[in-house]
């Protein structure tokens, strides 16, 4: 009994000597942008290139739709700018990418490419750790006709741009 009750005290003495908060502390990792390839794809100096986690921007091959969303994405992430990635569970994507959540001081950049418009939704599990803020950035978009959301450049989605499912 004596040994018993020694196990219960340091067990909950360990379990109080434990911090409070978030039990996974989210670490960022800084990133000096060396070149924006497109709306949704960036390359690191000396490190990786980037796909950010929860958005499709439009491809190439569409035209204005890309050009636009290049811009508005260069807007947020340039050449020469300091970010920071945030990793999730998975953190390559099948083209040998770094998966990540994009900062820029306080602001998710991918969030704010959903908020303005400029790109959609596009979740893979399990990397959904903000999915929430995402949804309701582009649900925010769509409802004030932001960005893409004015007209009607989603009439193919760029997952189905790539697809060759929009008749092109």
């Amino acid at each position: 009994m004596r040994h018993l009750f020694r196990a219960t005290t340091l067990g909950l003495l360990a379990l109080s000597l434990l911090p409070v908060g978030p039990v996974h502390a989210q670490v960022r990792t800084p990133c000096v942008v060396e070149r924006v390839v497109d709306g949704d794809t960036f390359a690191c100096i000396g490190g990786p290139r980037v796909r950010p986690i929860g958005f499709d921007a439009p491809e190439r091959g569409q035209g204005e739709a890309y050009r636009q969303a290049t811009a508005a994405f260069e807007r947020w992430v340039s050449a020469g700018d300091t970010v920071e990635l945030e990793l999730d569970v998975r953190h390559m994507d099948r083209y040998g990418r770094q998966l990540a959540w994009v900062w820029r001081a306080d602001t998710l950049v991918n969030e704010r490419m959903l908020a303005e418009g400029w790109a959609m939704l596009y979740t893979l599990p399990p990397n959904v750790r903000y999915v929430d803020r995402l949804r309701d950035a582009e649900r925010s978009a769509r409802e004030a006709r932001a960005g893409f959301w004015e007209g009607s450049v989603f009439e193919c989605p760029p997952s189905a741009f790539r697809r060759k499912a929009c008749g092109q």
